[in-house]
């Protein structure tokens, strides 16, 4: 009984495949998921997706924000989004190509976002992190920090956390980090 299954099975891959192209590579769940995520993409006018590895692999993929308002009004930050095939039971992982100056990404680039923790669920998608990655350039958060040093100044003097983020962003140096110009 289970030779028939794959008899079958074989026989159904072999006519898929007669019309003498490449065999057809069958597309795992997060897959199918992840093209359907991307299908209905809307992000902000302020955020543009690419594919560095072409379309063909859609399962890694940049995110570019430039923020429209705020305290990071006028820059550049690139996310590369690695999605495993077990997506969406498991989040994406998003890391910050841009060094920067901020309270939730830290100079390795690791985000620091809940949707992308503890609070993932399977019915968050692509669009609702991409979201969540604007919102925090609009709004940084200092009470849950990876970037401590950058918590306490927006914390304790908005003023010089502003003068701080247009130094970085300029290509300066903050406490003594240099970070490359990303206006």
């Amino acid at each position: 009984m289970i030779n028939l299954f794959k008899i079958k099975g074989q026989r159904k891959e072999e006519a898929a495949n007669s019309n003498g192209g490449p065999p057809v590579k069958k597309q795992s769940p997060g897959e199918l998921r992840l093209h359907k995520d991307i299908a209905e993409l809307n992000p902000p006018k302020t955020t543009k997706i690419s594919f560095p590895n072409g379309k063909d692999d859609l399962m890694n993929f940049e995110a570019t924000l430039r923020p429209d308002e705020g305290y990071y009004l006028g820059g550049a930050f690139t996310f590369t989004f690695q999605v495993s095939a077990s997506y969406p039971h498991e989040a994406p992982k998003v890391k910050c190509k841009t060094k920067v100056y901020h309270p939730n990404i830290d100079l390795e680039g690791n985000v620091c976002l809940n949707i992308l923790r503890e609070d993932w669920k399977p019915v968050l998608n692509i669009n609702t992190i991409i979201y969540g990655l604007n919102l925090l350039f609009s709004q940084p958060n200092d009470e849950d920090p990876l970037n401590h040093e950058a918590a306490a100044v927006l914390r304790d003097n908005p003023q010089k956390f502003q003068r701080n983020v247009q130094m970085a962003m300029s290509g300066g140096y903050v406490d003594n980090t240099h970070f490359p110009r990303c206006k």
